[in-house]
């Protein structure tokens, strides 16, 4: 996951959320939990620098 690809997951979920009159505090964790998810994917792939 590069800033990007972030960025991308951030808007989409935007445009789902602002087109909708109520959004679930369900559907909000989940949306954390793929940025969170997407974030420790990277951190995986990326070298050691110690």
């Amino acid at each position: 996951m590069d800033e990007q690809a972030l960025t991308l997951r951030i808007d989409e979920a935007l445009r789902e959320f602002t087109s909708r009159e109520l959004v679930s505090g369900a559907e909000v964790v989940d949306f954390l939990l793929d940025l969170r998810l997407m974030m420790l994917a990277e951190e995986e792939r990326a070298p050691a620098t110690s």
